[in-house]
Parts: C-alpha cells; sequence; structure tokens
C-alpha cells in the first residue's frame, strides 16, 4: 500500500471553552499503488482537514499516516517539508496561483524551491501536457478558471508525485469545463502511474474513482 493511516484522529481546541472538538476520529484507510479514490461527504464533514493531514500540511492528534512507509507525523518539519515536495503534489479547488508569475513561472515554482535541475523546460513540457504552451506568459488574471486549473495541475504533476490530491478540483467551474478539467486530472495520473485521491461532494466525479468512501461525522465509511 503506497498510503496507509491507522487510528487517525483530529481535534482542534473550541474557542470557548477550549475542550477538544473531535473533527476526525480513528479513521482508516489503505490505498494502493496508481489507485484512484473518493472521499465523499458533506461540507463540514471534515474531508478538508483529512485532506491537509493527508498532504503533510497539518498533523493529527493522534494515529499513524505512512506514505511510501514514512509516518509523517513523526517527521520533523523539515524533513517533512522536504518529503511533500518530493512526493505529493495537490490541486486545490481555489487554485492558489501566485498572481504576480506568469503560468510557465507558477508551474516552475515547486521545481525551483526544490532546486531541480531544468526547472523551465520541465514546466513549459507540464504546461504543454495539459495544453497551455500557447498560455505560458499569460498571469492568472488573463486565464479562464478552468484555464487556471489546468496550470494548477501542471504544478501539482510537473515534480512527478507519488500521490496526487485533489480537493474538489472542480468546484468553481462550470459543468462542461469541470468534465473536460475531471478527464484531464484522471488521464494524467494514468499516464504517470500516480496515486490519485481526491475529495469532493461531487457524486458524478466520485463515481470516476476505483473506489469510494463517504467521510460522515468524523468517520470513514
Amino acid at each position: 500500500m503506497i498510503l496507509q493511516i491507522e487510528r487517525l484522529s483530529k481535534s482542534f481546541p473550541h474557542p470557548g471553552s477550549g475542550e477538544p472538538v473531535h473533527v476526525l476520529s480513528k479513521l482508516n484507510l489503505a490505498v494502493g499503488d496508481r489507485e484512484t479514490a473518493a472521499i465523499v461527504g458533506q461540507s463540514g464533514s471534515g474531508k478538508s482537514t483529512l485532506l491537509s493531514l493527508l498532504a503533510g500540511l497539518d498533523r493529527p492528534t493522534e494515529g499513524t499516516l505512512r506514505l511510501r512507509g514514512e509516518n509523517l507525523p513523526e517527521l520533523s518539519e523539515e524533513a517533512l517539508t522536504r518529503f511533500r515536495a518530493e512526493n505529493i503534489g495537490i490541486v486545490f479547488q481555489q487554485f492558489h496561483l501566485m498572481a504576480h508569475l506568469t503560468a510557465l513561472e507558477n508551474v516552475a515554482l515547486p521545481l525551483e524551491m526544490a532546486r531541480s535541475r531544468n526547472a523551465h523546460s520541465r514546466a513549459k513540457i507540464g504546461l504543454e501536457q495539459v495544453g497551455l504552451s500557447h498560455r505560458e506568459t499569460h498571469f492568472p488574471h488573463q486565464l479562464s478558471g478552468g484555464e487556471c486549473q489546468r496550470v494548477a495541475i501542471a504544478r501539482a504533476l510537473v515534480i512527478e508525485p507519488a500521490l496526487l490530491l485533489a480537493d474538489e478540483p472542480t468546484g468553481n467551474l462550470d459543468q462542461q469545463t469541470g468534465e473536460q478539467v475531471s478527464d484531464l486530472l484522471f488521464d494524467l495520473a494514468s499516464e504517470q502511474g500516480m496515486t490519485l485521491v481526491l475529495v469532493t461532494h461531487n457524486q458524478k466525479l466520485a463515481r470516476r474513482c476505483t473506489r469510494r468512501h463517504t467521510l460522515q461525522a468524523g468517520a470513514l465509511h
């Protein structure tokens, strides 16, 4: 299994009383190499919290989260940052592109931060894969929502991650554009042999995955 979580829990202190608010409780999940898995659930069910834990952007209150054999909660901040940069790609609903960077510069950014060789040429290949070679000098405000999400996908894939995470990747797009972006996401993940885990409330998108789990009241079903 490329990804395995056991008894994973996350709590936050209540802003008033300070008592723990349990968002996720004793989750167990195993995802194999090259699998596609969907985590579905309503707003407030804990999907985004779970994604943050899977991405190594937050740490669980308890439990284990192993990716490629590494238990992420046990890593130091420096080691976790390095591991995430080398192994995890993330596609957000809000795109999170840098407004002052061109499409090409946005895609090259994770490579440059990792001090990778040939960042510029690899970013050009990434944009070509998502059909945006002709937009490489454009800034995010000059791109449509669908184009911004394609740039975000290219940025996530350019590091050739073992695990690709997607948080409501079509949530800000119209139906037609959303379907085009979905096709691109699944096709590229398959072509590059990546494991894809997406969180969504979109049942149609979830059904494209080989397996589906429902997150409800902090528990996986």
